[in-house]
């Protein structure tokens, strides 16, 4: 488990800014639960949490507990580097929700971002103003849409990249 360290989640915040308040977040590759747990400090509404490990899941239970009152959050224990669809997520959500935030921070270097992101976007869980964050080592080159998803900054903070990717608006005819 590698957490988001304190400066690059600190900058993030900050860019996130007044969307975090009442935002749906998903966290995939949560590890620690670090950035959601953090979301929901800041007055995200919901945080779902998705790692391959219990042992990530007991960890962000018993940290939540530590940190907040009543957290509404859900832990999804899903091995995002081996399934082919992200299903198993629905079963945790209401029938019309979708998520207004994402942060993804998968392992650095293994080229699991811009597929996970793809299942992402082809999963119908994003709101149609969502956003979605990519932490990754800085050298890795994502593209700059991946289906209906664009880069709309792009950030570097020491060995960390961060790339910010927002829904594209389709525009009627």
């Amino acid at each position: 488990i590698r957490p988001t360290c304190d400066r690059v989640r600190e900058a993030l915040f900050n860019i996130l800014g007044p969307r975090i308040s009442g935002a749906r977040v998903l966290d995939l590759f949560a590890g620690t639960g670090a950035i959601g747990t953090e979301a929901l400090s800041r007055g995200a509404m919901f945080t779902l949490f998705v790692d391959h490990s219990l042992e990530a899941g007991r960890l962000i239970e018993a940290n939540l507990r530590a940190c907040l009152r009543q957290p509404s959050a859900a832990f999804v224990q899903l091995n995002l580097a081996e399934t082919t669809t992200l299903q198993p997520l629905r079963a945790k959500l209401e029938t019309d929700v979708r998520f207004n935030l994402g942060f993804m921070d998968p392992p650095y270097q293994k080229n699991l971002a811009t597929p996970v992101l793809a299942r992402v976007d082809e999963a119908d869980i994003l709101a149609p103003d969502a956003l979605v964050v990519v932490e990754e080592h800085h050298t890795v080159d994502l593209p700059e849409t991946i289906g209906s998803l664009i880069v709309i900054d792009h950030r570097r903070y020491g060995e960390t990249g961060l790339w910010l990717y927002r829904r594209r608006i389709a525009h009627p005819l």
